[in-house]
């Protein structure tokens, strides 16, 4: 069984309330947007990281991450993106790897909007984990916990904090 903290859209901002939430965890996934390469540093310094880069993340981290991971964990397969829509309304390139790939987990950012949809057309858990970090129209930070035993996705919790908005 692996415990996972998921989070996005942190744009060079961290909040200890983060990791504190993160604790228990195996494994911390940014699905995008990190920000800077010190606060991927303090993710990799704190747990072991897995990572994608999203549209704002510069030079220096898009050499370090991939536009788009896929992996297993356990016996679930994942496929994380920054930018990838919803269900029903995919971006085109990460319908056709849906289909192709048929991952059990797909995970994305870049939206800001926290959602958790049961995708039955793909027979996939949607997981947009919000934003964690200080900019953009967000008011409240979001961010994942769960669990992956085997197949089974489990043990889902919300993390959220009022973000001071006056920054």
């Amino acid at each position: 069984m692996m415990k996972i903290g998921l989070l996005s859209d942190t744009h060079g901002t961290l909040d200890p309330k983060v990791l504190e939430f993160f604790k228990n965890c195996d494994e911390i996934w940014h699905a995008g947007d990190i920000g800077n390469e010190a606060t991927a540093n303090q993710f990799e310094q704190f747990k072991p990281f897995r990572a994608v880069f999203g549209n704002i993340d510069g030079f220096d981290l898009r050499l370090r991450f991939k536009l788009t991971e896929i992996f297993n964990c356990e016996e679930t397969q994942v496929l994380m993106t920054h930018i990838g829509g919803y269900p029903g309304h995919y971006e085109k390139n990460v319908a056709s790897l849906l289909s192709e790939i048929k991952p059990k987990i797909f995970i994305c950012g870049h939206s800001h909007i926290l959602r958790v949809i049961n995708d039955k057309k793909h027979d996939l858990l949607y997981l947009n984990p919000g934003a964690a970090g200080n900019s953009g129209f967000h008011t409240v930070k979001t961010a994942l916990r769960f669990e992956i035993n085997g197949k089974n996705i489990q043990n889902m919790e919300v993390f959220e904090l009022k973000r001071d908005v006056r920054r």
